[in-house]
Parts: C-alpha cells; sequence; structure tokens
C-alpha cells in the first residue's frame, strides 16, 4: 500500500526528468497523491570539487529551483508540479538551456504572469529551497543526488530510468519500488548506466 510519496528533483536534471514521468504516470493509474520538492544541485556541490564546466550550470539550474521554489510559497503543489512539467518539457526533451527563453515560455503555459520571472534571480525563498533540499539529502546521504524518493517515509536515491517505463511496466516497477521501501534493511541496488536519457 502507498500511503505517502515525496520526489525532489532539481529541475535541470535530465534523469530526474525521466524518473518524474514514471512517478507521475503511476500516481494517476494507482490514484495516490505525489508530494513535489526541490532538491538543488549547486547546493548540494557548492563544496565540493567539479569541473569548471559542471560549476558554470549551477547559476542557470539556480534559476528553475528558485522559481519552482517561489511557486511552493505563493501557489502549493500544484502549481510546483504544473510549473516543473512546464519548465523540463523545454529543458529536457525541447532541449533549450536558455533561461530567458523557458521560463516566459512556461510561466505562460501555466497562467502565472510574466512578472514571476523575476523570482528566477530572487535569494527570498533560499531558505525554504535549502531546507527543501537538505529534507531530501538527509534522509539518503550526501554522496548521491537527484532525484530522490520517498515512500512512506522511506527514502533513497533513483530509481534512475531510461527511458521511463510506461503502462503495465510503470507499475510493475512501482510495486517493486514499494517492496524494497518496505524491507528496513535495504540500502543499495545498481548498475553502470549504458545509455542516456531517451525522453521518447
Amino acid at each position: 500500500m502507498t500511503d505517502s510519496v515525496k520526489f525532489w528533483f532539481d529541475p535541470s536534471c535530465p534523469w530526474a526528468w525521466m524518473t518524474s514521468r514514471w512517478v507521475g504516470e503511476v500516481a494517476e493509474l494507482r490514484g495516490f497523491d505525489v508530494t513535489w520538492c526541490v532538491m538543488s544541485l549547486a547546493v548540494l556541490n557548492e563544496d565540493n570539487e567539479v569541473s569548471d564546466e559542471y560549476r558554470s550550470f549551477f547559476p542557470r539550474a539556480l534559476k528553475y529551483t528558485r522559481l519552482v521554489q517561489a511557486a511552493q510559497e505563493l501557489h502549493g503543489q500544484k502549481t510546483v508540479k504544473a510549473l516543473y512539467d512546464a519548465l523540463g518539457t523545454r529543458i529536457h526533451p525541447g532541449g533549450s538551456i536558455e533561461p530567458d527563453e523557458v521560463i516566459p515560455a512556461a510561466l505562460a503555459e501555466v497562467g502565472l504572469p510574466a512578472s514571476f520571472a523575476a523570482w528566477a534571480d530572487s535569494t527570498h525563498n533560499d531558505e525554504q529551497m535549502r531546507a527543501s533540499h537538505f529534507d531530501g539529502m538527509n534522509r539518503v546521504g550526501q554522496d548521491v543526488g537527484t532525484p530522490v524518493i520517498a515512500v512512506n517515509d522511506v527514502a533513497f536515491f533513483g530509481p534512475v530510468v531510461s527511458p521511463a517505463p510506461t503502462g503495465d511496466q510503470a507499475l510493475a516497477l512501482w510495486d517493486g519500488v514499494v517492496a524494497v521501501a518496505g524491507y528496513d534493511g535495504f540500502f543499495e541496488m545498481k548498475r553502470t548506466r549504458t545509455v542516456g536519457p531517451i525522453f521518447d
């Protein structure tokens, strides 16, 4: 039985996007709600040694994370999911990396005013954003990234999937996740990724 599901994502992460498509489909098929929470790859790596190329990505990623956190603070969960969907569709399958293009189009899609874009550059909600981030990461440890999922308050990194399963396969994978979440001694299962994100 699935009583509660929380999902932490950085809007810029293609792997979180893939997993979120699967979780969203299962939630609709099984009739449960998901609490969508932001985490930040920039915050996760702020004290880590990373390449200059990867670090240059963080300011852009923070814009999207701050925007979604503002949606949470001002409009609640329904808008969080809608805005994540609108941003992610443009960033991931859409292949756009320019916030000045992605953000206005996403805001228009979900019915938020163009002026809402100012939240992408505001630190006003950073305390709440960081609290959401650490709420997720403290459940699983600091050596993983996004996505993080909690099923009935048992949290773990992943699953990382590509492409996102649909239909009966989506449900079968979900039942497996619920099963491992139900065993307190389960910690890790992993294999090397052999494909990148497959969006179609």
